[in-house]
C-alpha cells in the first residue's frame, strides 16, 4: 500500500498525477488527510482524502509520500502522525517518497536525507545529505523529485520501487 499524505495548500500534480499513474500500474493507493478528512490544494481544489490521519496504521505501508506545495509541506511537517510515518518507513526499510519543497521541509531533521542524494524545489535545500538539483533522484528507498514538472517521473520510480514486476510494463507503455 503507498499512502499519500495531503494537508492544506498542496501542490495538485504532486499529488494527483502520483496516485492516477500508481493506480493504473495496479499498485494500492490510499490518501491521508492531515487536519480533516476534506483538504484543499494550493489552487482550491478540494479533496476528500480516503482515510483521514486517525485511521493511518503504517503497518502495510510499503510507501510513505509526501506532496509539496506551500503551506502544504509546512502544514505536514506540522503533523506528528507525519513525523510517525517517516520515522516507521525508516526503521522498517520502506520507500520514502518527497518531492517539490518536501524534500526539504517535511524531512528535514527527520534522518530520512541524512547519507543520501536527493533534490527539491531551489530554495527548499537542506544541510542534511547531497542535493543533486536533479528532476527526480533515488538513493535507495529515497525518492525525490524537484516540483511539478517531474511529478509523471517521480511517480514511476515510486512504482517501479514498491512493485516493479506491476510496473515494468505499464511504464515501459508510458514512456515510449
Amino acid at each position: 500500500m503507498v499512502y499519500i499524505f495531503l494537508a492544506d495548500g498542496f501542490e495538485d500534480m504532486e499529488a494527483v498525477q502520483p496516485r492516477d499513474l500508481l493506480l493504473r500500474a495496479g499498485i494500492k493507493v490510499k490518501t491521508v488527510g492531515i487536519g480533516a478528512k476534506t483538504v484543499k490544494s494550493a489552487f482550491g481544489l478540494a479533496v476528500t482524502a480516503d482515510i483521514t490521519e486517525d485511521e493511518f496504521d503504517p503497518s502495510d505501508a510499503d510507501a510513505v509520500v509526501f506532496p509539496g506545495g506551500m503551506p502544504g509541506a509546512a502544514n505536514l511537517a506540522a503533523s506528528k502522525t507525519v513525523k510517525n510515518a517517516v520515522a516507521f518507513a525508516l526503521g522498517h526499510n520502506r520507500v520514502i517518497g518527497a518531492i517539490c519543497a518536501a524534500p526539504g521541509v517535511v524531512l528535514a531533521n527527520t534522518g530520512a536525507l541524512s547519507g543520501k542524494r536527493y533534490t527539491c524545489y531551489p530554495g527548499y535545500e537542506t544541510a542534511e545529505g547531497t542535493y543533486t538539483a536533479a528532476k527526480t533522484e533515488r538513493d535507495g528507498n529515497l525518492i525525490t523529485a524537484n516540483g511539478p514538472a517531474a511529478a509523471a517521473k517521480f511517480a514511476a520510480a515510486l512504482a517501479g520501487a514498491v512493485s516493479s514486476s506491476k510496473a515494468e510494463k505499464f511504464i515501459e507503455d508510458m514512456y515510449k
